[in-house]
């Protein structure tokens, strides 16, 4: 007769390690992201009091409802979208251009561009050169500032370049058999099988644009009409902190007309919900394509 004993598995102390290690890591992580959470839909007056962990003592929504009713925050936003969609669109096209391009072996100038797009990477012009450069195109006060500028990165070139040169060959020569010319070989062939690593740069593309903020102050100061959710958040945080010390509220300089029943701290904790959780919600659509984009060009057939 076998011994109870006997049927027992033995414990893995590796995966116990690991699972512990994954949970700290976990927390570590989300802890930040659900305190500034807590304390958004905190009450302002006991905010004050401190000790909020991730869940909110006195639940009030007064600071959601103070920021949507700023007005730039509202323009802001929208210009934000605008830029994001239309940017993404734009970069996307033209990089995915300028990679098929360079990815092409009979392109007698493909070592020599791709030399000249690494060097940008480690030698730039300066912020200077930048400027002056936009003033001269008379882009300042414009929404094409926000697209053109930044409508081509050499490293997502270098990425997308990376992934159309593992794709077998023999797909291009097979299409040019049956008479297909080169814009047909890429929008039906190259573009499809670019899926995964074209989600990942849409994604970086996008992610670059919603956060910008420098490039409003730069060009687009003092213009209502072009202010970006970032630029007003900036505002607003850089606001707070200076008025925090007196008890004063973060909109009275930039809307001097509202009133305010909201502590700095809540608003700050609000607008950066409001900034960041767009872009947590579109990330959840690419995350399959985000992890296969990341791993399959690196191997080649």
């Amino acid at each position: 007769m076998k011994s109870l004993s006997g049927n027992r598995k033995p414990i893995d102390v590796f995966s116990i390690v690991n699972y512990s290690l994954l949970f700290i890591i976990g927390i570590i992580t989300l802890y930040p992201f659900l305190n500034v959470l807590a304390v958004s839909f905190n009450d302002a007056v006991d905010t004050v009091r401190g000790g909020i962990t991730i869940y909110p003592r006195v639940f009030s929504l007064e600071s959601y409802k103070e920021i949507l009713g700023y007005q730039s925050l509202i323009t802001g936003f929208i210009i934000s979208v605008l830029r994001t969609v239309i940017g993404t669109a734009i970069g996307l096209f033209c990089t995915s251009m300028l990679a098929y391009t360079l990815s092409r072996e009979d392109y007698f100038a493909r070592k020599f561009i791709g030399t000249l797009f690494i060097i940008t990477m480690y030698v730039g012009g300066g912020l200077i050169p930048d400027y002056m450069l936009i003033r001269t195109l008379g882009l300042f006060g414009n929404f094409i500032v926000y697209i053109l500028p930044g409508m081509i990165g050499v490293f997502n070139v270098i990425v997308l370049r990376s992934y159309m040169d593992g794709l077998p060959i023999e797909l291009q020569e097979s299409a040019k058999l049956d008479g297909a010319n080169d814009m047909t070989i890429f929008f039906r062939i190259i573009f499809p099988l670019c899926v995964p690593v074209l989600a990942v740069i849409s994604l970086f593309i996008a992610v670059g644009h919603w956060n910008s903020w420098f490039d409003t102050y730069l060009y687009c100061n003092g213009k209502a009409n072009l202010t970006t959710l970032q630029f007003e958040l900036q505002k607003v945080l850089l606001t707070a902190q200076v008025m925090s010390s007196d008890g004063q509220n973060p909109f009275k300089q930039v809307d001097p007309n509202r009133h305010i029943t909201v502590s700095p701290e809540s608003i700050r904790m609000a607008m950066t919900i409001v900034a960041t959780v767009p872009i947590l919600l579109v990330y959840p659509f690419v995350q399959k394509y985000f992890i296969k984009g990341m791993t399959l060009g690196a191997v080649k057939s």
